[in-house]
């Protein structure tokens, strides 16, 4: 076997990184996982994640956690509704899409990967800064914590990732643009009429711009997000301090004049709010072939796209696979090999996730967008 008796690092105990760890140690591979989260417990912002049947689903199956998933996650419809509260259409659950999608929270899903893994596997708290080579192996640096020898360093901690100057030259973009984030606590007390609105679905609305999705269930809160395309005046800085929940709640209104109350109760209801614009990771040039050892990313660390196609988690989870298989196979006489060949694949369905994330970036900036398209 390709790593045997080799200690592999992987950096990042997000869901891409999780089940990387989980198809390596399934082969008797020593794995090691380091995570800048303080423990397993510690709260991961953001919506619900639905994993596909073609990619998602076949990484947990993999795993043997498949129906651990569809017992934590929530089957959910979808809503569309308009400026004024009306439901223009639904699409209800039955019994032969309720596995299509099911939404889980990030938090979930962290935890049924951890039980594929062997206790000890993840160090948390270690926030990465950079490697060095030492004595025939990477070295790792961490910031206040012990350094890490590895044999194998695979990078799955994000679009921010430190990681990546050490294999590719890619740089992020901004799209163009802008999505500000909202959790509610007891919705169902805190903004019932939205809650009620909901009705235990996914509601989507779009008017003139100004795009919403909202998620009545997301562990406990109901998670939202509003979309729009980045102001031209944002160009030097929006000028928006999102600790200040009333001045959020005032921008909110303001773009949102004319539409119903239930909307604006939501916006009142938010205990806490985060904007940011959307980036792509640009796939547009090999990556650096002169590693002196192996190292490789996977996930949003290799190809952040925007999330309007539902494909980031997915194509990350087929970039595990992949990546496993390889190291894990025969066909492959050195691990560099086996890298090389997992990253010409990924260049071509990557690109190809990221085409449509951008192309359904484009139709729902138009100002006369729907998502009826998308719910049908």
């Amino acid at each position: 076997m390709l790593l045997e008796k080799k200690h592999v690092v992987v950096i990042g105990a997000g869901p891409v990184g999780l089940t990387m760890a989980g198809l390596l140690q399934q082969k008797g591979i020593r794995v090691t996982v380091v995570e800048r989260d303080k423990d397993a417990q510690a709260r991961i912002w953001g919506g619900t994640l639905d994993l596909d049947k073609e990619s998602g689903q076949k990484a947990l199956m993999k795993l043997g956690l498949l129906e651990r998933y569809f017992a934590l996650a929530k089957p959910m419809g979808r809503i569309l509704a308009d400026q004024h509260g009306n439901v223009l259409f639904s699409k209800r659950l039955n019994a032969e899409n309720q596995h299509d999608h099911p939404e889980i929270s990030r938090n979930d899903l962290r935890t049924i990967l951890m039980e594929s893994l062997t206790s000890e596997t993840v160090l948390w708290g270690r926030k990465f800064t950079s490697l060095d080579l030492y004595e025939g192996k990477w070295l790792l640096h961490f910031e206040g914590q012990p350094d890490l020898l590895a044999d194998m360093v695979i990078g799955a901690n994000g679009g921010m990732s430190k990681l990546r100057s050490y294999v590719a030259d890619a740089q992020m973009e901004e799209t163009g643009t802008y999505i500000i984030q909202g959790e509610v606590a007891d919705a169902e007390l805190s903004c019932p009429d939205f809650y009620q609105l909901c009705d235990g679905n996914i509601l989507m609305s779009s008017y003139r711009g100004n795009l919403l999705v909202a998620n009545p269930s997301n562990r406990g809160t109901l998670a939202y997000g509003i979309t729009f395309q980045t102001p031209h005046e944002w160009t030097d800085g929006h000028g928006l301090d999102f600790r200040n929940l009333d001045q959020i709640c005032m921008y909110l209104s303001a773009r949102f004049v004319g539409w119903d109350r239930r909307y604006h109760q939501l916006f009142n209801a938010t205990s806490f709010f985060v904007g940011l614009p959307t980036r792509k990771l640009l796939l547009d040039k090999p990556w650096n072939s002169n590693r002196p050892l192996p190292i490789t990313l996977i996930g949003d660390a290799a190809h952040l796209m925007p999330p309007f196609a539902g494909k980031g988690v997915n194509t990350g989870l087929i970039d595990a696979c992949v990546l496993a298989e390889n190291l894990t196979s025969r066909d492959y006489k050195t691990p560099q090999a086996a890298i090389e060949n997992y990253e010409q694949r990924m260049f071509d369905y990557a690109s190809e996730a990221q085409r449509a994330s951008s192309e359904n970036e484009l139709e729902i900036r138009r100002p006369d967008f729907t998502y009826e398209r998308f719910i049908r």
